[in-house]
């Protein structure tokens, strides 16, 4: 903010809900009374042409009625007025307004009056032109070197410059390559104009150019000017600013020089008549409007900027002179002479407050009243203290604090039906013949206060898809209930990593305090799962151990129940919409589970439901010391062989995406070739550039189907990477009886993205998180905690070192590691187990001995199940004959 004020000579507002630009502000002797006082022409987007002669009685003064020459109602929109010899044989002013599809030229005159209204002003029509193209803006001069009058020159909104002669039209031209208008300025002594083009570029056209090239009434005949007779309209020169221009203006030192000032978004630019750059100017604020003038100090140019942010500068070159606040942001300024005061300083805004105003030295400060001094009781202060002392001590020791409010401001209710819908919602599926169901959701939200804007926001894991997924609320009175429902569906062939959603609402309390609400919900197994066939025979198995005699499978999975096998109570079989199938068996005399399947990423889900249901059941018979344990071997390879497809997906991404930059670059550069033969003149033969070019496009062509493929590899290999993830996490925290809190450990550390990318993956990120475990919470000795991680995730070489790190955290576990996040996580830990705790390797030999030391611990998993067999497993034999 400035310190200085622009101090008010002379204001007043324009009609109502009036709208102007930077072309509906003018400063001239328009009435031509030769006193040299200027007089202020003002149109609006409405239509309304004003006239101004401010003289006020003191300085501060409003308009008064007497201010006010001349009002028009011109029907017409008026883009912008200009002030100059336009009417032939004379050398008199008159007025020019031009209409979206008109130009108008008006004379202003004056008639003294003999009573006391004053004198009386007319407004006389001279002559019009009709456009046959909507028009943008206008500029005028003597073009060609006319002496004594001057030519009007008119931009359509489709690039076309036209061009005329007093009362009649001279000719039209279209700009080459035009797509939007810009600013356009005339130079008198380069006899050219000057324009911005869409390419932001300042381009310079001479008239003689203009004049002499191909005619252009229709905007087809620019490709005809190729072949036609005249010549072609080339540019003067061009200078790319790289930014669009707001206005352009033109200063002249003397007859020698000028200088073309461009004003663009973030900077302003003073260039040569020939181009080249005299000096730009960074702008800290967006600017809406400026005008040079000519400086008192010889071989400079002062410069006035108004910006958003209501103020007006003062530049000298690229030397900020003066700043100061404006009432207003400004669209239009001019400089101007009024009763004998030279230099004030007009400035219009775009909602009619027109203020002329000088620049003062005299600030208005603020100045805060006195306060009524009275001297301070310090027994009285003493025994306040001491008072409020003891209150807090109550406080203390009674532990009455003021609780945060228990009721929540919006009550969440997600409700999950136990029935697929009727018709299935299901659209896009690519699950092949299986028909994929669907289930509604519905969620209730209660407001307790007003609440103007809410939005509830669905989650569910992929590739499980919602018909909606936002929904926005207005609760505009306390106690409303609203509900929404929506539908979820399976869409690919292959399984999500998990059948939980999130309901995430989001609002601003009325003292503008951001508030988040979640509620979360569980899918039926059903919804992706159908009964299928139990197998004898799997690649890959689990062993859950229970406190608790067995279950019949069929109380516990109903729905899955398959009627022609009521014998056969404690096999099941599941086969997954998509073609991969689950066998699970119940012993009959040991409290054993098992859980097996042909890939290993599918037995996280019935594992984890399985768990689930059996929990669920003992808490209805009442039984609260139930338990479940893993006590076989963690299957680290199975667990490896995804993370290295997942990995080996992301390099072939990476090559691919390297591969289509490289061809890119090769079609870019023979197109180029290309155009240079064609634009050449003189036909030369293109030397198989046509065939290189359309193999390079097939091979771009092929890359990209390519990419987008493997695009969708990834994301399918990175969501059973997660149900894989899942279940590593599961069976460690059975193997090693994990406490809830360690199990969130694991789960931020293997789970730390939920959408994996190329810039940043899984495994640089998961190598991250677990070398902080082991060298915080897992450490052995103080020399490891010492060992600072690398700042910067990179994409590693291969997944060796994660491999080793995976298999280290499992050891330290296995030989007593505990996983905590507190402040004694730092100090080294006292391991319980005997043997105690591999350290960290410091080098490659002591990891290749760490490596091997837990091979034996964790060895193939698939070698280790047939060591531990489930009692009664002949079951299977008759489902399988």
């Amino acid at each position: 903010m400035s310190l200085f004020k622009a101090r008010d000579w002379w204001s007043t507002v324009l009609g109502e809900k009036e709208e102007f630009d930077q072309g509906c502000l003018c400063l001239a002797d328009v009435d031509n009374s030769g006193s040299g006082q200027d007089k202020i022409i003002v149109g609006s987007f409405m239509g309304y042409l004003r006239i101004f002669n401010p003289h006020p009685v003191k300085t501060g003064d409003g308009a008064q009625a007497e201010d006010l020459l001349l009002e028009v109602h011109l029907r017409d929109p008026i883009l912008q007025v200009e002030v100059g010899k336009f009417v032939s044989g004379t050398e008199m002013l008159h007025l020019a307004v031009l209409h979206s599809r008109k130009l108008c030229v008006y004379s202003v005159s004056g008639t003294l009056g003999n009573v006391e209204h004053g004198n009386q002003y007319q407004l006389k029509l001279m002559y019009e032109h009709n456009l046959q193209r909507t028009a943008f803006n206008m500029t005028y001069g003597s073009f060609g070197g006319v002496k004594g009058r001057d030519l009007i020159c008119i931009q359509s909104m489709d690039g076309m410059l036209m061009v005329f002669e007093q009362e009649s039209y001279a000719f039209g031209r279209f700009l080459p390559g035009s797509l939007l208008p810009g600013p356009l300025a005339y130079s008198s002594r380069t006899d050219s104009f000057i324009t911005v083009s869409s390419c932001r570029q300042v381009e310079s056209y001479k008239y003689q150019v203009l004049a002499f090239a191909t005619d252009a009434d229709k905007k087809q005949e620019t490709e005809q000017q190729k072949l036609g007779s005249g010549k072609r309209l080339v540019v003067d020169w061009a200078l790319n600013i790289g930014e669009q221009a707001l206005d352009i203006c033109i200063v002249s030192f003397n007859q020698s020089a000028s200088s073309v000032f461009v004003l663009g978004e973030r900077n302003f630019f003073c260039l040569k008549d020939n181009g080249q750059i005299r000096f730009m100017k960074k702008l800290d604020c967006s600017p809406s409007c400026f005008l040079p003038y000519c400086s008192v100090s010889e071989g400079t140019i002062n410069t006035l900027i108004g910006n958003h942010k209501n103020m007006l500068h003062v530049y000298q070159d690229v030397t900020l002179k003066w700043a100061t606040q404006l009432p207003h942001i400004p669209v239009a300024v001019r400089v101007g002479c009024f009763q004998d005061l030279k230099g004030v300083i007009v400035t219009l805004s775009d909602d009619g407050r027109l203020q002329c105003s000088y620049l003062g030295t005299d600030p208005s400060l603020f100045q805060a009243p006195k306060v009524e001094s009275r001297e301070l009781n310090y027994d009285e202060l003493d025994v306040e203290l001491k008072e409020l002392q003891r209150i807090i001590k109550v406080v203390k020791s009674q532990g009455i604090w003021p609780m945060p409010e228990k009721e929540d401001d919006l009550k969440v209710d997600v409700m999950v039906s136990s029935n697929f819908d009727p018709v299935s919602q299901a659209t896009d599926v690519e699950i092949g013949t299986d028909v994929v169901p669907s289930i509604t959701v519905q969620v209730t939200l209660q407001n307790r206060i007003v609440l103007p804007k809410v939005k509830l926001s669905i989650y569910v894991q992929p590739p499980l898809v919602l018909t909606c997924d936002q929904f926005t609320f207005e609760f505009l009175a306390p106690e409303m209930i609203s509900t929404v429902s929506f539908s979820v569906y399976l869409k690919r062939s292959y399984t999500p990593s998990d059948l939980e959603g999130n309901a995430v609402v989001s609002y601003s309390r009325p003292t503008g305090t951001p508030r988040v609400v979640q509620c979360k919900f569980r899918l039926p197994l059903k919804l992706i799962c159908l009964p299928g066939q139990a197998s004898k025979t799997a690649n890959h198995k689990l062993t859950i151990d229970t406190n608790q005699s067995p279950v019949s499978l069929p109380s516990l999975f109903p729905g899955f129940a398959n009627q022609s096998d009521d014998d056969q109570v404690n096999v099941m079989g599941f086969r997954f919409l998509g073609g991969s199938q689950v066998t699970l068996l119940a012993s009959k005399t040991s409290q054993r589970y098992r859980i097996q399947s042909e890939q290993f990423e599918d037995l996280w889900l019935i594992t984890n439901e399985l768990i689930l249901r059996l929990q669920k059941y003992f808490e209805k018979q009442g039984i609260k010391d139930f338990a479940s344990s893993f006590s076989g071997s963690i299957p680290l390879q199975e667990y490896f062989e995804l993370i290295d497809h997942h990995f080996e997906l992301r390099i072939n991404g990476e090559k691919l995406e390297e591969l289509l930059s490289e061809r890119a670059v090769q079609f870019r550069a023979i197109q180029r070739r290309l155009l240079t033969r064609f634009k050449d003149k003189t036909p030369a033969p293109l030397q198989h550039l046509d065939v290189l070019l359309d193999g390079t496009y097939k091979q771009v062509i092929a890359l990209a189907d390519a990419i987008e493929e493997n695009q969708g590899n990834l994301f399918q290999a990175f969501t059973k990477l997660k149900s894989a993830t899942h279940l590593m996490i599961l069976l460690i925290g059975l193997w090693q009886k994990l406490s809830a809190d360690q199990i969130a450990i694991l789960e931020a550390a293997f789970l730390p993205l939920q959408e994996d990318m190329q810039e940043l993956g899984w495994e640089e990120t998961v190598d991250a998180a677990i070398s902080h475990l082991l060298k915080t919470c897992l450490s052995k000795s103080s020399k490891e905690q010492a060992l600072n991680l690398s700042s910067q995730l990179n994409i590693p070489k291969d997944t060796s070192r994660l491999k080793k790190h995976i298999t280290l955290l499992c050891d330290r576990l296995a030989k007593g590691g505990r996983l905590c996040l507190s402040n004694d996580a730092a100090a080294p830990q006292t391991m319980v187990m005997p043997g105690g705790c591999t350290p960290i390797p410091e080098s490659d030999l002591e990891e290749r001995s760490v490596e091997q030391d837990s091979t034996e611990l964790f060895t193939n998993h698939r070698h280790l199940i047939a060591e531990t067999p489930v009692p009664e497993v002949s079951a299977l034999q008759g489902v399988s004959e």
